[in-house]
């Protein structure tokens, strides 16, 4: 099932530059959380956060809580592979391993951490791709290379490849920016069928995606010091329809962003 993400006061940097400011804000298990903003305004670093991705970065840093289920990723102890094999992410662009196959792909993560016997991967592999609504397309050919899939079956594949290390928690960075409509809508359709079973967050630049699949929006702006920074959070529905900031209000309707 999905897992409750709670956000405490969380600030990110780059070397010095501070990117983020004092976030917090608790995400629903079970439900899909967008994340929208204009560019730079820190979504991306937000969300690589969550997962203790943004400390890959050089001179990256994070300050503040973040709870995973009843586990603080930052606490002492916690150990930052582990982390990031535990919350799933997918990217802005499609990045399947290039030599590996299908299957491959999807197996890699249980097999590098063992969380999987060798006996147990079949069933796994068929399971994520059944549940990231591929399985029908490519189960006559799981021993051909990934790359030969269309760019909306790359990103479904990366979809089944989170899923095969069972997180509680899906992260997605703009998934359907580089796609076509129709693989678009595929992707969408998926993740408001994932919901079940995980909790979702996804950034994305496209309101009619963010209202039409979040159960919740956060609005993030960066202000004259180009520091990203909550404005408002909550229900999808009353955020578009009624929001409580004159900002979010703006930027939804188009007169900035």
């Amino acid at each position: 099932m999905g897992t409750e993400v709670k956000c405490d006061s969380v600030s990110a940097w780059y070397g010095s530059k501070l990117a983020i400011r004092d976030i917090t804000l608790s995400m629903q298990p079970n439900q899909i959380t967008a994340l929208i903003g204009p560019s730079g305004c820190g979504k991306s670093t937000f969300l690589r956060c969550i997962n203790r991705m943004h400390e890959v970065i050089p001179g990256g840093r994070v300050g503040g809580d973040i709870f995973v289920g009843e586990r603080n990723v930052y606490g002492n102890g916690a150990d930052p592979v582990k982390v990031r094999a535990n919350i799933g992410m997918v990217f802005q662009r499609p990045n399947p391993f290039p030599t590996m196959s299908i299957f491959d792909n999807v197996a890699a993560g249980p097999r590098l951490t063992g969380k999987a016997k060798r006996s147990e991967l079949k069933d796994l592999v068929e399971r994520s791709l059944q549940h990231s609504a591929l399985w029908d397309e490519v189960k006559d050919r799981l021993d051909e290379p990934a790359t030969g899939l269309s760019g909306g079956q790359q990103q479904r594949l990366c979809i089944a490849r989170a899923m095969a290390m069972e997180p509680g928690v899906i992260l997605l960075d703009e998934p359907t920016s580089a796609l076509d409509p129709i693989a678009s809508y595929k992707i969408e359709e998926l993740l408001c069928q994932l919901k079940s079973t995980y909790t979702v967050v996804i950034v994305t630049h496209n309101m009619q995606q963010a209202a039409r699949i979040a159960d919740y929006t956060a609005f993030m702006l960066a202000g004259s010091d180009f520091v990203g920074e909550l404005i408002e959070y909550g229900e999808t529905k009353q955020l578009f329809s009624t929001p409580h900031d004159k900002r979010t209000e703006d930027y939804i309707t188009g007169r900035f962003g």
